[in-house]
């Protein structure tokens, strides 16, 4: 009788860990890490002030909220942008991704939210500041890309 218990314990306690995997869609550790692979690219794109290589990880069509408030549309328009600041304002920054939360919403759709601490040159003063951004991750024929991007300032945080 103490087997039996003991086989029909195991048996529930099999399903209910199963039952728990299947309900977290697209949490696979491969996923996660080709996640934090689209982060890094995006930190060293901006480190090496290369506008090209920061867009690289936005989908063709990709929609961006910049800090201000400002929609920008498409990965040619990320890029110039982007190719503009680092020519001027970020010449020289530096931003350091980290990575608060990746959440599946499907197998092939995630959202993640990062957190930036950036260090640029502000007419000869050290300035920082952060920022907090939600991404829209979309896998199609097995990669990774940005679907949506809000870039949002954290209060207070600039120096």
């Amino acid at each position: 009788m103490r087997t039996v218990i003991a086989a029909l314990i195991l048996l529930i306690s099999t399903a209910a860990v199963s039952a728990g995997r299947q309900s977290r869609p697209g949490a696979r550790p491969e996923d996660e890490a080709a996640i934090r692979k689209v982060v890094t690219r995006l930190q060293d794109g901006w480190n090496a002030g290369d506008g090209k290589a920061f867009a690289s990880p936005f989908a063709v069509d990709a929609d961006y909220v910049v800090i201000n408030g400002m929609r920008i549309k498409g990965r040619d328009e990320i890029d110039a942008g982007h190719q503009r600041i680092f020519d001027t304002i970020y010449k020289n920054s530096n931003n350091t991704a980290s990575i608060k939360s990746i959440r599946f919403i499907r197998d092939d759709i995630a959202v993640a939210h990062v957190e930036w601490h950036l260090k640029f040159n502000d007419n000869g003063a050290t300035r920082e500041g952060t920022a907090m951004n939600s991404l829209v991750l979309a896998r199609d024929g097995g990669e990774w890309s940005i679907v949506a991007f809000q870039n949002t300032s954290v209060a207070g945080a600039r120096k």
